[in-house]
C-alpha cells in the first residue's frame, strides 16, 4: 500500500510518524474519512470544508492548499489502483516541546491512506456485520452504551483525533453482540452512534438530533437532509429519549462508508421498519453513482 505523507508518496512500511507527534501524544489533530467509488471521493469538498473549519477552531495549519490536496488524493487512488476504497486524511499539529501548550509545534503533518472497501452482501462471512436486506440496505443491531457525550460540546462538531468515548462505546457494543453503539448525552437524550449519525421516522417526518446536543456535523447527515428536501419529505431536528425509539415508525444511521443503515433492533428490542427508508437508501445510491460515475 502507498501512503501520502506530507508531500511524499511512500510505502506503508516507510509511512512512520514521530513518537513525539502531538496527535499521538494528545489527540491533537483532526481526521476525515471519505468513501471512494469509481476512483472518485464522494463529497470531497464538504469533507474538506469540515476539515478547514476544524483546523480554524483548533488553530491548526493545513500544510497544503485545497487544489493540491485534491491532486494528491487522486494520485494516491491511482497509485494504489483502488477505485473502491475508504480514504482517510489525518492532520496533526506535529512535533513540539513537551507539554500541552501548542507553542513551538509549527510543522503540521498531513497523512492520507486508503483502505479497500466492498459493500457488504448477504454473505454471513461479511466483515461489515449486520444483515443485508433487499435492495442492499444494511440492517444493524445497536446497543446503548454506558458512556455519555457532553451536551453542547463545540468540539463534537469536528472529527478530532481523540475519540475515546466512541472507542469504549463500540467495544461495549461488540461485547453485547451488536453492530453499533448508540450514545446518550449528559442531558439523557439519544444523540448519535459511535461512528454514525442517528435518525428516526414518525408520521412521515425524518428527525435527527441538533448539533447543539453534542454531535458530529456529519457530511452524510447533510446528504440525508438534502435527499429529504429534494423529495418533499419533512425533515426536522429534535430530541429523543431512549425509551421513545421503539415507538417510532423506523430509525436509521448515516455514515460515510455505508451511507444509510437501518436500525433493526436496539438492546434486543425490535425497531419498526419505515417504508420510506428503502426509498431514501435508493436515492442515496443514485446520488453516489451520479456524482462519482465512471470516468
Amino acid at each position: 500500500m502507498i501512503v501520502f505523507l506530507n508531500g511524499q508518496f511512500v510505502s506503508e512500511a516507510q509511512a512512520t510518524v514521530s513518537v513525539f507527534d502531538r496527535s499521538f501524544l494528545y489527540g491533537d489533530g483532526l481526521f476525515e474519512t471519505l468513501r471512494v467509488t469509481n476512483g472518485k471521493p464522494f463529497r470531497w469538498e464538504q469533507h474538506l470544508d469540515r476539515l478547514v473549519r476544524g483546523a480554524e477552531f483548533l488553530g491548526l495549519k493545513i500544510p497544503f492548499d485545497r487544489p493540491a490536496l485534491a491532486r494528491f488524493a487522486g494520485e494516491l487512488i491511482a497509485q494504489n489502483r483502488l477505485p473502491e476504497a475508504l480514504l482517510r486524511l489525518t492532520l496533526s499539529r506535529g512535533v513540539g516541546p513537551r507539554g500541552y501548550s501548542p507553542r513551538g509545534a509549527d510543522q503540521p503533518l498531513l497523512v492520507m491512506a486508503l483502505h479497500p472497501f466492498k459493500m457488504p452482501t448477504a454473505d454471513p462471512e461479511s466483515s461489515m456485520g449486520g444483515v443485508v436486506a433487499a435492495g442492499g440496505l444494511v440492517r444493524w443491531r445497536a446497543h446503548t452504551a454506558g458512556c455519555r457525550l457532553p451536551a453542547g460540546e463545540a468540539l463534537a462538531q469536528f472529527k478530532t483525533c481523540n475519540k475515546l468515548a466512541q472507542v469504549l462505546a463500540r467495544a461495549e457494543a461488540e461485547a453485547a453482540g451488536a453492530d453499533e453503539a448508540l450514545l446518550l448525552n449528559t442531558a439523557g437524550f439519544l444523540v448519535e452512534g459511535a461512528g454514525s449519525n442517528l435518525f428516526w421516522i414518525r408520521d412521515g417526518v425524518v428527525s435527527t438530533p441538533p448539533l447543539a446536543s453534542g454531535i458530529l456535523a456529519g457530511v452524510t447527515r447533510a446528504v440525508v437532509r438534502e435527499l429529504c428536501e429534494a423529495r418533499g419529505v419533512p425533515f426536522t431536528e429534535a430530541q429523543l429519549k431512549p425509551a421513545e425509539l421503539p415507538q417510532m415508525d423506523g430509525a436509521f444511521l448515516s455514515l460515510s462508508s455505508l451511507g444509510l443503515v437501518e436500525l433493526a433492533e436496539v438492546d434486543g428490542t425490535p425497531i419498526n421498519r419505515a417504508p420510506i427508508l428503502p426509498q431514501l437508501h435508493a436515492a442515496y445510491q443514485t446520488l453516489l453513482e451520479r456524482e462519482c460515475g465512471a470516468r
